[in-house]
């Protein structure tokens, strides 16, 4: 099952969050991870969809953030974090979670969902593709950071 998160489920989300971040070799900081995630909820900055058991444990989340794309005069969501947690893999949960990333796209009536990964994480490589998503090949990306 799939839902918009609360913050009723931030402790749990936190844990699950500050997993992914540690994933892409961030230090582990669960109080950050609360912080975070309680301001983007709060702030209505995104949207996060969770994935649990039939018993309620959470097995997995999606986080979201809004864009606009000025040629195709729509909104555009960033899907910007994804993870499940390793024991839960293989079971539906991440795919769940895509389909209702692209359910919050058609309802929002938006141009549809992009999304970066690094090339070493083979498994979103993989699993992006099996969910329609299409490598991008014609555009460069670059980034700036002080």
């Amino acid at each position: 099952m799939t839902r918009n998160a609360t913050l009723n489920d931030i402790d749990r989300l936190s844990i699950l969050f500050d997993s992914y971040r540690v994933f892409y070799g961030k230090l582990s900081d669960i109080n950050a991870a609360k912080q975070f995630l309680s301001e983007r909820l709060t702030k209505n900055e995104s949207i996060i969809f969770v994935s649990e058991t039939p018993e309620g444990h959470l097995t997995g989340f999606v986080q979201l953030y809004p864009l606009f794309s000025s040629t195709r005069l729509k909104r555009l969501w960033l899907l910007n974090d994804l993870f499940v947690h390793p024991d839960f893999r293989s079971q539906g949960y991440s795919i769940a979670l895509i389909d209702k990333a692209k359910e919050l796209a058609i309802s929002s009536k938006s141009a549809g969902l992009i999304l970066e990964t690094d090339k070493t994480n083979m498994i979103g490589n993989n699993l992006y593709p099996k969910t329609g998503f299409i490598v991008d090949d014609d555009h460069n990306y670059y980034s700036w950071s002080e």
